[in-house]
């Protein structure tokens, strides 16, 4: 499983601890940005939990992520 693999996992049981309909269908990055994509349109809340999610990982600069918006 990749890395990425593991966090839509990871995002996906949040969303299912939360009753979420929303799941993560992709996901990918490079230096600037990291783009999600979902199955359904996500509510402001899924987008503060995928926020979070990104916010744990060690390897991410915190400082650096503004909020998740949809396009």
């Amino acid at each position: 499983m990749t890395q990425s693999n593991t966090h839509i996992t990871n995002i996906n049981k949040w969303f299912k601890n939360i009753k979420s309909e929303t799941l993560v269908d992709f996901m990918c990055s490079d230096n600037k940005r990291i783009v999600v994509t979902t199955y359904k349109v996500a509510a402001s809340l899924d987008l503060n939990i995928v926020e979070k999610y990104i916010k744990k990982l060690n390897n991410v600069d915190s400082s650096n992520i503004t909020s998740l918006r949809l396009p």
